[in-house]
């Protein structure tokens, strides 16, 4: 048997397969710098308990903090997924939106409604245009407590056909000598939706070019 030499061992040596740079140190790198740490350290000076804990502490946040972003970042990948699917499903249909705006097509109706917490003697819905000029009054008369629906039929108190467009939709409701203004909802079709990025909600694009976002949506009707 051959027996090789310092010499012979070192022209012999294969060098390990070139391995991946690496940026960051992992949980038995930290380790390993740490035991080398205790090994090497001054006797006279060693280590405090507090300074090795704190060490410990600093790595478990670092490591708990990465294995917790990972874990956010697969859930906000799963939320976008989910975002996808109601998209396609609310596209076509219409809602109930919590919103003075409507929109009025060329041959269409504007239609919405009204929460009322208890029962009200009389109720008027009053439609202006964009400079602010009274449209068309609805007159719902007495309404009863729950929601209250209204329906414009485009025609103005002229009895002329209203220019399609936007309208402002203002609900006024009289309980004996008292009258109080009421937030409304119109009815609008969802014509696409715009998926949230940055943990941003979705945006609903509503017929007529106005949008909003999906909590603005008082009721999915069809």
């Amino acid at each position: 048997m051959t027996t090789l030499g310092p010499i012979d061992d070192f022209q012999n040596f294969a060098p390990p397969p070139e391995q991946k740079a690496r940026d960051e140190l992992g949980q038995a790198d930290f380790l390993t710098l740490m035991i080398s740490q205790f090994k090497n350290q001054d006797p006279f000076e060693p280590m405090d308990n507090g300074e090795f804990l704190g060490q410990l502490a600093q790595f478990s946040t670092v490591n708990g903090i990465s294995s917790l972003n990972n874990s956010f970042a697969g859930l906000a990948g799963s939320m976008q997924d989910n975002q996808a699917l109601q998209a396609a499903g609310l596209v076509g249909r219409s809602v109930l939106a919590v919103t003075d705006i409507g929109f009025l097509d060329d041959s269409g109706k504007l239609k919405g409604g009204l929460e009322l917490e208890s029962s009200a003697s009389n109720v008027q819905i009053d439609i202006t245009d964009n400079s602010g000029a009274l449209v068309q009054r609805l007159e719902l008369g007495q309404q009863a407590a729950g929601i209250a629906r209204f329906e414009w039929d485009g025609v103005n108190s002229s009895g002329e056909r209203a220019e399609s467009g936007q309208y402002q939709v203002t609900a006024r409701v009289i309980r004996g000598t008292n009258i109080e203004s009421v937030p409304t909802v119109v009815e609008a079709e969802i014509q696409s939706v715009t998926l949230g990025q940055f943990g941003d909600g979705m945006t609903l694009n509503l017929a007529g070019g106005q949008a909003m976002p999906l909590g603005q949506v008082y009721q999915i009707i069809g």
